[in-house]
């Protein structure tokens, strides 16, 4: 018995696989890294190897239950018989399958009963395992940049000419920032920690005479609830100062300030001035995404898990906070709440250096102070950590796997507003 191809047009599973197996072989995996790249490319190739030697007939006119058991090609007259597959023929060495009666015997219909289960599972089995190393291998690859690539979306307009002037400008004194608006800064993730977080900024602010408030957020609860505290500080500065207000967010300080005006527009759209967003992963970030999604790396390290412990034992905050930074979060919600179109948006991105100078460099973000001496004075630590030495570190990692470049969490790809005026600076930070 010959096999025989099901008459309605549906492919096999196995040809299903097959189909997986050239694709993921065609497709360049991990361009950075070669070695990695012809891993996968031999596991597909594997699979499709065994694949092969597991087909899965289909029968035309059986039952659910006759399906469960699949009759084997009987012996031959000669008392054995080859298993030939699509590809791969056995050659030299036959496979049989019953005592062959005496010569010219008219009993051939004697098959061996095998389930046909067997096949299925053999067939499932490898078809998961391309998958999901697929899955593994590519990470966030198709995800960073999903943005720019909705043609749906507003294009970005190049402001940073314009900016660098302005900047020169302001820093002559030959231009101040108009003082007819309340300018509010909103802190991004583990602000709470640092309570230098903005501090030299609003102190900036405030030597040119500017209104300048810092949004008191805890900045490891979810986007929403941020967005409403945000809402709510808005409100509070416009009814006290009668003028509007300009958010500056930074991180996922931007996200959260982007989501205020998405969520509650119609209560803000006469108190808001403007939107910018500094270096905030409004797209998604790889490093939220490959920590917390499933089949990524970090399932193989339990980093979701350590990560959990820290946001919620150690920081006292919510793991929503980072899941709302993944891509599929950030797809969901700007989809329903895209932001209002009349609200003038800067986006400001730039990329971490690697330069001696900032690998050595210590940041300055909080005091410890010790108990009181004898004296009566206490004594004021600064703690400082190798900040931008770590950023500079997870940017490489980043340019490794992905080839993008980053301040080490956010891609500069991943940190442009839509139909906004974007802001590139080629000078590293």
């Amino acid at each position: 018995m010959k096999e025989s191809s099901s008459t309605q047009g549906e492919p096999s599973s196995s040809q299903a696989v097959y189909d997986l197996a050239d694709r993921v072989g065609d497709s360049q995996l991990f361009p950075s890294v070669p070695a990695l790249n012809q891993a996968a490319s031999y596991l597909a190739q594997t699979a499709s190897f065994l694949t092969q030697c597991l087909p899965v007939p289909t029968y035309v006119g059986l039952t659910e239950e006759d399906q469960e058991l699949v009759t084997l090609p009987p012996p031959s007259a000669s008392g054995s018989s080859s298993l030939q597959t699509s590809s791969i023929e056995f050659t030299g060495a036959s496979l049989s399958l019953g005592e062959a009666g005496s010569s010219g015997s008219s009993q051939e219909n004697a098959g061996q009963m095998v389930p046909s289960s067997v096949f299925q599972n053999g067939t499932s089995l490898f078809q998961g395992l391309v998958e999901r190393a697929r899955k593994t291998v590519r990470g966030s690859a198709d995800d960073i940049g999903w943005l720019q690539k909705d043609r749906n979306l507003p294009e970005t307009e190049d402001g940073t000419a314009r900016f660098l002037e302005i900047l020169d400008s302001v820093r002559k004194k030959e231009h101040k920032l108009p003082d007819s608006m309340v300018y509010l800064l909103v802190p991004g993730l583990f602000s709470n920690h640092g309570p230098l977080y903005f501090v030299k900024t609003k102190s900036y602010f405030s030597k040119m005479g500017l209104a300048c408030h810092i949004a008191k957020i805890h900045s490891e609860s979810s986007v929403s609830k941020n967005a409403r505290e945000i809402k709510e500080y808005i409100e509070e500065i416009y009814w006290g100062a009668r003028k509007r207000v300009l958010l500056l967010g930074h991180s996922k300080g931007g996200v959260d300030a982007a989501a205020a005006l998405s969520l509650h527009w119609p209560q803000l759209k006469d108190k808001v001035a403007g939107l910018v967003l500094a270096q905030s992963p409004y797209g998604g970030s790889p490093v939220a995404s490959d920590i917390l999604r499933e089949g990524q790396l970090g399932d193989y390290v339990k980093l979701r898990k350590i990560m959990e412990i820290l946001v919620s034992k150690v920081l006292k905050g919510d793991l929503q906070a980072l899941e709302d930074l993944t891509y599929e979060r950030r797809k969901d919600f700007l989809r329903q709440h895209p932001l209002p179109q009349e609200v003038p948006i800067v986006s400001f991105h730039t990329e971490a250096s690697i330069t001696p100078s900032v690998l050595t460099a210590l940041s300055h973000v909080a005091h410890f102070e010790l108990p009181v001496a004898a004296d009566g004075k206490s004594t004021r630590i600064p703690v400082v950590v190798p900040l931008s030495a770590a950023m500079a570190a997870c940017s490489q990692l980043l340019v490794a796997r992905y080839c993008e470049k980053s301040d080490g969490l956010v891609t500069r790809k991943d940190a442009e507003v839509p139909g906004s005026v974007a802001v590139r600076p080629e000078r590293k930070r």
